[in-house]
């Protein structure tokens, strides 16, 4: 530990009451929790709703992209990916162009369950955006800006 004046509580409360990064946590787990809550019905987490519906497009993705768009590392993505796999959601095939990559593609089943979820998810999302200060869009792309 460093000798001398340790950082003051008033500090703190400057941090937390400043921080756009705590701010910003905090407001993620809330949403996630919020929405983990939700979606549970149709046994889905919120990660897992956005997984499944980033693979809802009309050719299949590289883990490469779809990692990309959840601004998350190919890792973890694996990890994400494999109850998904197990429950028969999403299945990884061989990419034709490049033998060595795999392509994500959202099983019909999958489609199914994204289907589910999203009268769910719209619903709850209303309710998060009526609990939000007036300038949504704002909020919005300050926080697409930062990723």
């Amino acid at each position: 530990m460093s000798k001398g004046k340790s950082v003051s509580f008033a500090t703190t409360k400057h941090v937390h009451d400043h921080c756009l990064c705590f701010a910003a946590q905090r407001a993620a787990r809330a949403l996630a929790r919020r929405f983990d809550e939700a979606l549970r019905p149709v046994g889905l987490t919120s990660g897992q709703f956005s997984l499944l519906m980033s693979l809802n497009r009309p050719e299949p993705a590289t883990v490469g992209e779809v990692a990309s768009l959840l601004g998350m590392d190919r890792t973890t993505l694996t990890a994400n990916l494999k109850p998904l796999e197990r429950e028969g959601l999403v299945e990884s095939i061989v990419d034709p162009a490049d033998r060595r990559g795999r392509l994500l593609v959202l099983t019909a089943k999958g489609k199914t369950k994204l289907k589910a979820a999203l009268p769910i998810w719209r619903h709850s999302h209303a309710e998060v955006d009526r609990l939000v200060p007036s300038d949504i869009e704002g909020l919005r792309a300050g926080l697409r800006a930062l990723s």
